[in-house]
């Protein structure tokens, strides 16, 4: 980049300073921080097979609400220490937009695992940075060069790869993953846009009540008291392990950069590939695996020139 004139104004050159090295701390708090993001992918791994595997017993809308119940939980007790000053937004109406969007993708996430292999349903899952980078261009005006477009139609055609559509391979219940992240995307972009008012501790109470809110109202509807044994145990250990996750997450957001950290959300595949042979017998055919990679590769490379326009801007 060429360096800026001298404040006088005249033509000339000035040598760039360098930004100093990363300090010990700030590298030991890097990797605890990853470490932290690495230990919530975990949780929500063993979260998502919890719900697989509830799927056969409850609605959807049940096993969601008490995937969201630990957060919620979480949340009210912090308010409790902290106050109500948390909720202060200038934007209540997108904060509780992102809410439902969260329920709502969180819902269709769910009755998708019911029919699809949960590594197959992580791996479409991951079509959404793509998706937040088209919908970053439409949206917010975020400038795209044509490397970053090239990677996302080769994101979308590794997505293909898993999903290989009309050859019967994948149910079509992959295409509610697919519409589950679009509908995450939504939800970083409208994060990107909150970001600039609000606080994330805002926008992770906002989207924990509102996500609760509207999944406890068609809850009568669909209810079925769970038996005492392993059912209640099951929820229970979901809710908590959900609740788990979110707070790892928000920790090592605190501790590292987020482009530090996004790599290791692809640790997903890794995790709910060892949970579906372990609980459901399910493994990868070789094709999604393919497919996978493809994705991962050009996820990893579209984040890393997200980060590169970020820092020009």
């Amino acid at each position: 980049m060429t360096p800026p004139p001298s404040p006088a104004g005249a033509n000339v050159l000035v040598t760039p300073i360098a930004p100093p090295p990363p300090t010990l701390q700030q590298k030991s708090d890097s990797l605890r921080g990853i470490v932290f993001m690495a230990g919530g992918m975990f949780l929500f791994s063993a979260v998502d097979t919890h719900a697989k595997f509830l799927t056969d017993s409850f609605h959807p809308i049940q096993i969601a609400w008490s995937r969201q119940l630990g957060l919620f939980l979480g949340v009210m007790i912090w308010l409790m220490f902290k106050g109500r000053s948390v909720l202060r937004t200038e934007h209540p109406f997108l904060q509780m937009s992102r809410g439902a969007l969260a329920a709502l993708s969180a819902t269709l996430f769910i009755v998708a695992v019911a029919y699809v292999p949960l590594a197959d349903a992580v791996a479409i899952s991951f079509v959404a940075p793509f998706l937040v980078t088209i919908l970053g261009a439409l949206i917010l005006g975020e400038a795209v060069g044509i490397r970053r477009w090239v990677a996302v139609t080769i994101g979308f055609l590794g997505t293909l790869v898993v999903i290989r559509p009309g050859m019967g391979v994948i149910h079509p219940a992959a295409g509610l993953v697919l519409l589950a992240a679009f509908l995450f995307a939504v939800r970083q972009i409208l994060s990107r846009r909150l970001s600039g008012t609000d606080g994330t501790a805002t926008t992770i109470a906002y989207t924990a009540i509102t996500a609760s809110v509207l999944l406890t109202l068609p809850l009568p509807f669909v209810w079925r008291t769970p038996e005492w044994g392993r059912e209640v145990l099951l929820l229970t250990s979901m809710a908590i392990l959900a609740g788990g996750a979110e707070a790892m997450v928000i920790r090592s957001l605190e501790l590292a950069q987020a482009v530090v950290l996004a790599p290791v959300h692809y640790s997903l595949l890794l995790w709910g590939t060892f949970y579906g042979w372990l609980v459901f017998h399910q493994l990868p055919d070789l094709w999604t695996w393919v497919g996978a990679a493809i994705i991962i590769a050009t996820g990893i490379y579209t984040l890393n020139r997200e980060r590169l326009a970020s820092k020009r801007r």
